[in-house]
């Protein structure tokens, strides 16, 4: 099969097609034929040599896909509702960049009705991360006030349309004007430009504050979103896009808003959690994205021998939604 070799700590150009052996089928998985794969921001930082695929996992980069099913193992540990020739989109923690790749079998979803494989390639890791960030590490409630920063990324995007379908105030932002306008025709209400705008002013100037802050940022994003803070609100962080640390936490401010401070992953988690957790989304919401409630944003779709133009451009900041990878 064909499959994406990287060079670990090259650029974009170093990503080459290149050829390998089918995975071999093992017990509670099903091997898919991919027709899309996602890209994410782990796949650069996997590159570049900054975040190595989870020990007993493959090398390849790639965190989700969808295709069809076209082997299934007979042992499986768990009842499933997958079949042959079902087209499906998943979760994987690497192996995604190949023709074909081995899924758990309680990680995979069928494919929505309305739904293309192009989009559905575009669901899995953006919309369960965000769901995650929503209502398993954190509580958002109706009518509560959320800040979304990067809202114009995959789960910014995603975690918008979860909080307005769960009735919350949104507050958003990004760095340029048509990216906040694709968050507002989403469901965000406050649109900040971090480029021109101080966010900490924006919200202060027209909430109270916030009760929850989802940040991929860190940096000195820390106090000013403690500083915007309601008491007893959270801030949950899924990335650390302004570097590994964040200096001169004001812990006057953490103890008096009695503030909950949270980091978040998803690719190192247990395949127990994986599941739970893709079986409570599935439960929520895979049903939205059928009736037009839900909607996976896809920028722009690319051809595998495009792909380190795709890279290159999720490394500029420079996409509003996903970017997803065609065989």
């Amino acid at each position: 099969m064909k499959f994406i070799e990287h060079v670990e700590g090259g650029g974009p150009d170093s990503l080459t097609i290149s050829n390998t052996d089918i995975p071999e089928l093992k017990p509670n998985h099903v091997l898919v034929k991919v027709a899309y794969f996602g890209i994410n921001r782990a796949d650069t930082l996997q590159r570049q040599g900054k975040y190595p695929a989870p020990p007993h996992e493959s090398k390849i980069l790639g965190l989700e896909v969808s295709g069809e099913i076209t082997a299934i193992h007979d042992e499986q540990s768990a009842p499933h509702n997958v079949k042959l020739g079902h087209e499906v989109f998943g979760l994987v923690a690497g192996g995604g960049y190949a023709e074909y790749v081995l899924i758990n079998t309680e990680h995979v979803m069928v494919v929505p009705e309305n739904i293309s494989l192009a989009q559905a390639a575009g669901i899995a890791e953006c919309f369960l991360t965000a769901y995650q960030a929503l209502f398993i590490e954190s509580n958002l409630l109706p009518k509560q006030h959320v800040l979304i920063h990067a809202g114009a990324s995959g789960v910014g995007l995603a975690a918008i349309q979860l909080a307005k379908l769960h009735r919350a105030f949104i507050a958003t932002t990004a760095s340029s004007e048509s990216k906040l306008a694709l968050c507002n025709k989403l469901g965000a209400d406050l649109l900040i430009n971090y480029k021109h705008q101080d966010f900490f002013k924006e919200i202060k100037g027209n909430w109270q504050g916030c009760d929850l802050v989802v940040d991929f940022i860190g940096g000195d994003y820390l106090n000013r979103n403690l500083q915007l803070l309601n008491t007893d609100g959270s801030i949950l962080y899924l990335a650390m896009l302004a570097g590994r640390y964040a200096d001169g936490l004001d812990m006057a401010l953490l103890l008096g808003k009695r503030a909950n401070i949270k980091g978040s992953t998803l690719r190192n988690r247990s395949n127990i959690y994986k599941t739970q957790l893709i079986k409570k989304f599935t439960k929520a919401h895979l049903a939205d994205f059928s009736n037009g409630s839900l909607t996976s944003i896809i920028d722009t779709e690319y051809s595998a021998a495009k792909l380190a133009e795709a890279h290159q451009r999720m490394e500029n900041n420079d996409t509003q939604g996903k970017l997803v990878v065609g065989w």
